[in-house]
């Protein structure tokens, strides 16, 4: 165990839950169906869910990467097309593309926000390019203004990678409301959670139906004699998860809230830290929900950054190494890669390069925690990176 300043209070933990949970559990299993097509609660959440994203249309799945799967698929992305998506990402936002048969183009990222350079997708933009995939990174909104006119001019759609940005608004806008596909995660980290889970919200009724078919093995919701209408594949939410879900979506908007509090004053503390640099923020994204408290020290090697970050996590605090840019992954190069090397994306994307080597962030339950607590560990960091 390292010696030196530590958190001196624990920090909330996660996932979090009360009775609600409890009460949903039951009556999942009382009501004697536990799949969607005889329960109510995965229908019962999915309202909820479309209800406060400000959506029409919500179609809870297995997962996040699913979600992100069957909404380019929706959109008829397949072998031989191509999604531009931003080089610092996790890897499912590539690999949903390339499950498909379709290559990932990985584009730049802003240094400051972390989010998807629109000026890096309208010159990755070509005949083969079936959708665009802003990843919404760490509750921070991606340039929605610059993204939807690039969307409306060249008539290629938009696929939200909201799986940061449960509760998240740009200008005034909740995501389901800026008129394109967005795909969320309920993995165990994230903002409101069942343990694994995710959802695709549509603008329109035609997209949910192809949804729906696709996500239930290509058959419709009523059908009784196995006329299954299209290739798909089992993405259903199970009774039980939506259930949790419910209940963990009723608290969503207190806890942002407290974590809309802390940051500013975690981040003016880390920004006090000689060589941290805390991520910037789009005023335009007006509700942030910080799924990460994320910084940056420029210039530090991969090596002493994860020998920070152990440290860190031995003092107390849930830290974690950014995200590694997709194309230096083995994963990224296994199917429907680009024909270009490593170093000529590496290139192509500076900033991408850099946080793959530089950027370390907290999980949100952090920014759940006191303000004196902020002010603990800002301190922690601080004597870590001193003496590092």
């Amino acid at each position: 165990m390292s010696k030196g300043v530590r958190l001196e209070s624990e920090l909330p933990g996660w996932p979090q839950y009360d009775d609600a949970e409890r009460e949903g559990l039951i009556r999942a299993l009382e009501q004697g169906q536990w799949w969607r097509i005889g329960g109510g609660e995965v229908d019962a959440f999915e309202a909820e869910f479309a209800a406060a994203h400000g959506s029409p249309h919500a179609l809870a799945v297995t997962n996040g990467t699913h979600a992100l799967e069957l909404a380019l698929e929706v959109l008829g992305v397949g072998a031989g097309s191509e999604v531009i998506v931003p080089a610092f990402t996790f890897i499912s936002s590539s690999q949903a593309a390339q499950r498909l048969g379709a290559v990932a183009v990985p584009v730049d990222v802003d240094p400051g926000t972390y989010c998807v350079d629109p000026a890096a997708v309208e010159a990755a933009i070509g005949p083969r390019t079936a959708a665009i995939m802003p990843v919404h990174m760490a509750g921070q909104m991606c340039d929605m203004d610059a993204l939807g006119k690039l969307s409306a001019d060249s008539g290629v759609p938009l696929v939200q990678d909201a799986a940061h940005a449960q509760g998240a608004r740009w200008r005034g806008q909740r995501v389901g409301e800026l008129g394109s596909v967005a795909a969320f995660s309920f993995q165990n980290g994230k903002l409101m959670t069942a343990g694994e889970g995710g959802a695709v919200l549509f603008p329109d009724a035609e997209g949910y139906e192809k949804g729906f078919v696709r996500h239930s093995c290509g058959r419709p919701r009523t059908d009784r004699g196995y006329f299954h209408r299209t290739s798909g594949s089992n993405f259903r939410l199970n009774e039980f998860s939506a259930s949790v879900l419910r209940a963990q979506l009723a608290r969503l908007d207190a806890q942002i809230d407290t974590r809309e509090a802390r940051w500013p004053v975690l981040s003016r503390l880390l920004a006090e830290i000689p060589g941290v640099v805390p991520q910037a923020r789009d005023e335009r994204g007006d509700r942030n929900p910080h799924y990460m408290a994320m910084f940056r020290v420029p210039g530090i090697t991969e090596e002493r950054r994860a020998r920070v970050v152990d440290t860190l996590i031995e003092r107390g605090l849930p830290a974690f190494v950014g995200f590694r840019a997709v194309y230096r992954t083995d994963a990224f190069w296994e199917v429907a890669a680009p024909e270009l090397t490593v170093e000529e994306l590496a290139r192509r994307c500076p900033h991408s390069e850099a946080l793959t080597r530089d950027s370390v962030w907290l999980h949100h339950r952090t920014l759940l925690g006191s303000e004196e607590q902020m002010h603990e560990v800002a301190a922690v960091i601080a004597d870590v990176l001193a003496s590092a």
